[in-house]
């Protein structure tokens, strides 16, 4: 392909994480009284937080910083490494990163990112880990500003080189609102819905492999 940096978003496109957020989510909703099985919960893996408190729930700005509190109170401790990787993903960065500059540009608090990179000891394959600085009112709030700030931090001046790989919508419009081209994976916790202004959609991990090395 063109492109020579590429950027993945992390939740759902490198590690399958939805056990531990999904286990701080609920105890946050515990909090409130409010009762979820984690399979209903996993529509919080990706987007901002904000959003999923506010548009599932409801929740006012305050309630949403309390639970927010009790999800930090779990996922910082013990559910930030109740995650693995997707089959392949190691393969395929080893791959990829000798032909290619590697990036995470993901909705994750930056410092929880390069835990979980530094984790699975991953950080080799990456030329940069970039996240949010929180996900409400702050500079990188929004996976537009993310990509934004990775793209800028690298010095990645021709956007035509750069291309973003994720599995939610916000990775896609994100990507299109920064000026990128972008890749939806199916394998994530996004549905091919998700993907309409994806330029490409890719099944398996294997098969976004296949996409860069020819």
């Amino acid at each position: 392909m063109k492109q020579k940096h590429i950027l993945f978003d992390l939740d759902g496109t490198i590690v399958k994480s939805d056990l531990g957020i999904t286990k701080g989510v609920q105890k946050s909703l515990e909090h409130f009284g409010i009762n979820e099985k984690l399979e209903d919960l996993k529509k919080f893996v990706g987007p901002p937080m904000v959003e999923s408190y506010t548009n599932f729930y409801g929740f006012s700005l305050k309630q949403y910083k309390e639970a927010l509190d009790v999800f930090h109170d779990y996922y910082r401790t013990v559910g930030i490494f109740e995650c693995e990787l997707y089959d392949g993903i190691e393969e395929m960065l080893d791959s990829l990163s000798k032909e290619y500059k590697l990036y995470v540009a993901t909705s994750k608090p930056e410092r929880e990112a390069r835990r979980v990179i530094e984790h699975f000891g991953l950080d080799k394959y990456f030329t940069f880990v970039g996240g949010s600085d929180g996900d409400f009112n702050t500079k990188r709030a929004t996976k537009t500003a993310v990509i934004e700030y990775v793209l800028e931090t690298n010095k990645i001046m021709d956007k035509a080189y750069a291309i973003m790989v994720g599995d939610k919508s916000h990775d896609i419009v994100g990507a299109k609102s920064a000026g990128l081209k972008s890749i939806g994976v199916l394998y994530g916790y996004g549905g091919l819905d998700e993907f309409a202004e994806a330029n490409y959609i890719v099944k398996s991990v294997e098969d976004l492999r296949e996409m860069f090395i020819c």
